[in-house]
């Protein structure tokens, strides 16, 4: 290579699912027909209405110019009625609502509005791999705090005060918790709000599963004072089916959106309009739509955790959000060696936990992205072709 790579990312690996995908792809092209188990891209369709109303808006006279940055006025105002009608939450539609292409640039949105060299960020051990990846290119530390099954996946306040906290400029929080689908009640919420106010910390929650298997879908915002120092990142792409359209919105008080809007307005020039216009249709859909979606995942869950105990795993029967994630049986030394020979003989791919933390290397994760058939069939093949090989 004659140029050579920034600094910022000689040490930035490529994303772990980028890489074994590749590696899928080559074994389909075998002929090897992989069951893809572990990536939590919905199959399932958006609602009909709103796959309406992106057909009709892309024949709008409109339809191909550039857009706001700040996105239309009518998606951000349905983000505030969603919020409203779903989570109780008041959100001003003007100030408080950005709209993204995606929550995940959101991710990346913050770090590099907020951080600077030197500056630390708590990202939790499981977690999503960007929340630490961001920071590293924005500059800042990574700083982990744990979340382990003994305390439900969630953290520890209290050895969190026992730390040097001067640095801290950014905190990551996720629930419905991926990978674990653990949940957070009211009261942890409310602790975390007040340590993040005492701390003076930019407390960011992740929300993209909130109404997924979760029987008390919340927003940060429904905890006091939680604008005073909280962003909080929304997404349509597990609710609503639509992760391929990107699309999403960072909620906050204005004087953090405004600092978020000054970079991301330097990094696009605003979003697909008829995707804006189909996504304040879906953002106007209720407790129907949840349920009859639910009634689908509840079923392929089940498959799931006949698929664990097959393998002799341990998992919540009642977690959250879109995956399983479940504990490996005890005698398995090396996870990711086994997750790789359940690929290998089964052609089966479910996620080993070491790529979400420390914490997760004895743990594997499964997506209910695949439907009742596909999960009887992943079933079938572990059975006859993995456990059968073992035995």
């Amino acid at each position: 290579m004659i140029i050579k790579p920034s600094e910022r990312i000689g040490e930035v690996k490529a994303y772990y699912f980028a890489t074994k995908l590749a590696e899928i792809a080559e074994m389909n092209a075998r002929g090897e027909d992989v069951l893809n188990l572990g990536i939590g891209s919905p199959d399932l369709l958006p609602p009909p209405q709103v796959l309406e109303k992106l057909q009709s808006a892309s024949k709008g006279d409109r339809a191909n110019m550039y857009q706001s940055y700040k996105g239309l006025p009518e998606l951000r105002e349905a983000f505030a009625y969603h919020y409203k009608k779903m989570m109780d939450v008041d959100i001003d539609a003007t100030t408080e609502v950005l709209p993204l292409i995606g929550s995940k640039e959101g991710i990346m949105h913050i770090s590099m509005s907020f951080l600077n060299q030197g500056d630390e960020v708590l990202v939790p051990n499981p977690g999503y791999p960007s929340y630490r990846v961001t920071a590293e290119l924005a500059g800042a530390t990574p700083i982990f705090y744990n979340l382990t099954e003994e305390s439900d996946w969630l953290p520890d306040l209290d050895k969190l005060e026992e730390s040097d906290l001067s640095k801290v400029k950014i905190m990551w929080m996720n629930y419905p918790n991926m990978p674990t689908g653990a949940t957070m009640d009211s009261d942890t919420l409310k602790a975390i709000v007040a340590f993040a106010n005492k701390h003076e910390i930019l407390l960011c929650h992740d929300n993209p599963y909130n109404f997924i298997l979760n029987e008390e879908p919340r927003s940060i915002f429904n905890i006091e004072g939680a604008k005073e120092c909280c962003l909080e990142l929304y997404s349509l792409s597990k609710c609503f089916n639509m992760s391929g359209w990107r699309v999403g919105a960072l909620l906050g008080a204005k004087k953090y959106v405004d600092v978020v809007m000054r970079f991301k307005s330097n990094m696009d020039s605003g979003m697909y309009r008829p995707i804006q216009e189909a996504a304040a249709v879906a953002l106007h859909l209720g407790d129907e739509w949840f349920s009859s979606l639910n009634d689908i995942y509840k079923e392929r869950r089940k498959v799931v955790h006949e698929i664990f105990d097959l393998l002799d795993c341990d998992y919540n029967p009642n977690s959250a959000g879109l995956f399983v994630w479940a504990k490996a049986p005890g005698y398995i030394q090396d996870v990711a060696a086994w997750a790789d020979d359940i690929l290998q003989e089964a052609k089966v791919f479910i996620t080993p936990g070491f790529i979400f933390g420390s914490n997760g290397e004895k743990h594997v994760r499964i997506a209910l992205c695949t439907d009742t058939t596909g999960l009887k069939q992943a079933k079938h093949r572990i059975e006859s072709k993995f456990i059968k090989s073992i035995a």
